[in-house]
């Protein structure tokens, strides 16, 4: 399910006007984010433990940082910097 997750939010990210409403685009983006930082506590520190597995074996580099700043980009975890 993550997997299929990121693989939206991927496409989502990375859609041009012309293949995709930017608005509508922001507002699934938004919905989603709000979805993941509501889940119970254990559960999302699931998704951060499976978010880093999958960086870790992404061998495109682009989508490497993706699944890397997930977690703090989609509210799981604070702003670091």
């Amino acid at each position: 399910m993550a997997e299929a997750l990121v693989d939206v939010l991927w496409f989502i990210d990375g859609s041009e006007d012309e293949q995709m409403d930017q608005d509508e685009a922001v507002k699934v983006m938004e919905g989603i984010a709000h979805v993941v930082s509501t889940l119970p506590s254990d559960q999302q520190q699931e998704l951060i433990t499976l978010l880093g597995e999958m960086a870790a074996a992404e061998t495109n580099p682009v989508r490497r940082e993706f699944l890397e700043e997930f977690p703090e980009g989609f509210g799981l975890i604070d702003d670091l910097s």
